[in-house]
């Protein structure tokens, strides 16, 4: 009997999450998960990569960088309690692609339609800034993740680093090496039988609260990424 694409990912979601190959990152993100936010004292920290989430049919993948330390790190899903996954899911729910515009716990009844949420690295990093060689070490997950996703047409990567390892990931697909330059808004096309890229900037804090990204240019950019994967 065939293996269905979502009988994969759920192994690849096994996989990922019993991940040990990047001590630093092992160490950092159980150190977080046993020290707490004091806000957060009373949370069973997750403190294990945090997969993939969202519909498994989708033609869209949102790429971002890696778990926050008291959001992905501590709820166990991706983009899900704190502020960076506030203003995604808000926009994303003005998009038609999540039912509800917040992302609080893995139990909130969220649920995303078209669209698949993952990141470059699966594990919170010190500072927000996975090395290089971490970047590598877990490049393959998503690899594998976009050739088992059997509608996908577009990428929309977050931030810079998740469109390098978008770039990364569609050049392993193509058996080249792809070029692009970031740039907020701009489309990606590398010919038939890839995905489509999206940039935007990522709806970090550092991002929205100094007006580098406000909620209509996200809204924007995600309506145009839907638009293309649904053509």
């Amino acid at each position: 009997m065939a293996v269905s694409h979502i009988q994969q990912l759920a192994a690849l979601t096994e996989e990922i999450v019993a991940c040990r190959v990047c001590t630093r990152l092992v160490n950092w993100r159980e150190k977080i998960g046993a020290e707490k936010r004091a806000s957060y004292r009373d949370w069973d920290y997750w403190a294990k990569p945090v997969p993939s989430f969202g519909d498994p049919d989708a033609s869209l993948v949102l790429l971002g960088l890696a778990p926050a330390a008291h959001g992905g790190n501590r709820t166990g899903r991706v983009f899900t309690g704190d502020p960076s996954a506030t203003f995604l899911t808000a926009a994303m729910h003005q998009a038609g692609l999540a039912n509800q515009p917040t992302s609080e716990h893995r139990d909130d009844g969220l649920k995303l339609t078209g669209v698949y949420v993952s990141a470059a690295v699966r594990c919170v990093p010190p500072g927000d800034k996975p090395t290089p060689e971490e970047q590598r070490t877990c490049l393959p997950y998503l690899v594998q993740e976009l050739k088992t996703l059997p509608n996908l047409k577009v990428v929309m990567a977050l931030g810079h680093i998740a469109f390098r390892a978008a770039l990364q990931t569609l050049s392993d697909m193509a058996g080249e090496k792809l070029k692009g330059k970031f740039i907020h808004g701009e489309v990606y096309r590398f010919g038939p039988g890839l995905p489509m890229m999206v940039a935007s900037y990522h709806p970090s804090p550092r991002n929205t609260n100094t007006g580098v990204l406000n909620m209509d240019a996200l809204v924007k950019v995600l309506n145009q990424a839907k638009e293309l994967s649904l053509s």
